[in-house]
Formats: structure tokens, sequence, C-alpha cells
């Protein structure tokens, strides 16, 4: 890898979104890291074969706290222009008094708490001039809400916004810019087959908002059009 390429790490870019975000940024002239779960071989080891150096992949599993800090150690000599966390699991369509117990804790812990303790980790390691950002969605957004649904769902991304907003308040003199990306709506195992949106179309748009809002300080929540989504 070159120094003088700006450099992306993206949690969770095995398949999907996460690998179309790799792919893209790579399209961009950029150097990725991108991390798989497990040893199992993915597109993302496919796509490092294909990429002359530039893509790098690593093993983690976001829900152990260990495996983070064992990353942050592998990339503690690393400058970092882009981290982003793409990372979520929906269990159904449950209303939340029918929720189990270890499903709310399973859906909590790693749409809300595992993105965040990744943020916490390997923040530090991000440049002044460059992006924190985690895959939010318009439903976690509580003025959008009108039909209800998803109510598990939803309530882990709202959760995962406040917890970047706290972030950020914590760091109101941070120069680095915060971002809650909205993907759209997009045909993928989480989003299903119905939706608007493919991969193809909504990751150029993801791609683009991050390289845009570069150099804006502060926290912001924005959609793969570049649109401010309402909290």
């Amino acid at each position: 890898m070159t120094d003088n390429r700006n450099t992306a790490l993206i949690i969770g870019a095995s398949r999907t979104l996460g690998l179309g975000l790799a792919a893209e940024f790579l399209r961009r002239d950029w150097d990725v890291i991108g991390t798989v779960r497990g040893s199992t071989r993915t597109g993302l080891h496919d796509l490092a074969d294909a990429s002359g150096g530039r893509l790098t992949v690593e093993s983690l599993e976001m829900t152990d706290p260990d495996q983070i800090a064992a990353l942050r150690d592998r990339l503690a000599h690393r400058t970092l222009d882009l981290l982003f966390v793409n990372a979520a699991v929906t269990r159904g369509d449950l209303p939340i008094g029918e929720v189990p117990t270890d499903m709310f804790t399973e859906v909590m812990v790693t749409n809300a708490l595992s993105p965040m303790r990744v943020v916490e980790a390997l923040g530090p390691l991000v440049a002044p001039t460059g992006t924190v950002g985690v895959m939010s969605s318009d439903q976690g957004s509580i003025t959008l809400n009108t039909d209800g649904g998803q109510d598990l769902y939803r309530a882990s991304k709202s959760a995962l916004n406040q917890l970047m907003r706290c972030y950020g308040a914590r760091r109101a003199d941070d120069p680095r810019t915060l971002l809650l990306v909205d993907p759209g709506w997009v045909r993928t195992e989480l989003g299903g087959f119905e939706a608007e949106l493919g991969v193809e179309e909504s990751v150029p748009g993801v791609a683009e908002t991050i390289e845009r809002h570069r150099g804006k300080s502060g926290l912001h929540f924005v959609d793969h059009l570049g649109r401010v989504v309402p909290w």
C-alpha cells in the first residue's frame, strides 16, 4: 500500500453493502482494510486477490471485545482516513412485547453496543482530517416513525444514533467528521428482496456522501444521496 492514497477501514465487508463499499473505495483509488468474521473465504478475499495489494483482509468478530482490541493492536502503526462500521442484524418483525430477552440482547449488542466499541477503540487511529462513520438507517429516526413495525431493529438503530451523538458530544472540539449513514432500502438479506435499491445503486451514493462530508466536523445523519435525515 502506498502512503499517498487515502486508507479506509471497513468493518463488516464480507458481503452485500460492506463488500460493495470495499470495491467502491478501491475504484476511487483508496487503500482498503476490510474485516470478515471467522476464517471462511468470502467475496472480500476474491476482491483482495484482484486488488494488487491495495486491499487487506482482517478477521474480526465485532461482538468480541478481545478481538476488537487485537485488531487495534495490529493496526496501531496505521493512520486511517476513514473508519466505517457496517454491521447489523434483524430477527423478524415482532411487537416489542413479544421479543424474547435473548433476542433483544443479541440485536442491541450487535447493532448498537459493538459498533460503538469499535468506534471507541479504533477511532484514535483516524487522522484529524478523517471520518468516523457507522451504517445507520432511517428506521432509527424517531421523527420518521409514523407506521411502527420492526420495533427491535428500529430501537437498535435509534440507540446507535444516540450513542454516536454521545460520542460526538464528548469530543466537541474534535475536527474529524462523524457520520450516521442511511444507505436507503437495499435488497439484502436484511433489507429483503422487495427493497427499492440494489447494492450497486446504493453503494456509490454512500461513498460519495462520505467523501463529500470530509472536513465537515461534527455529527451528521445523512442518507446515500447526501440528504439530511431527521432525528
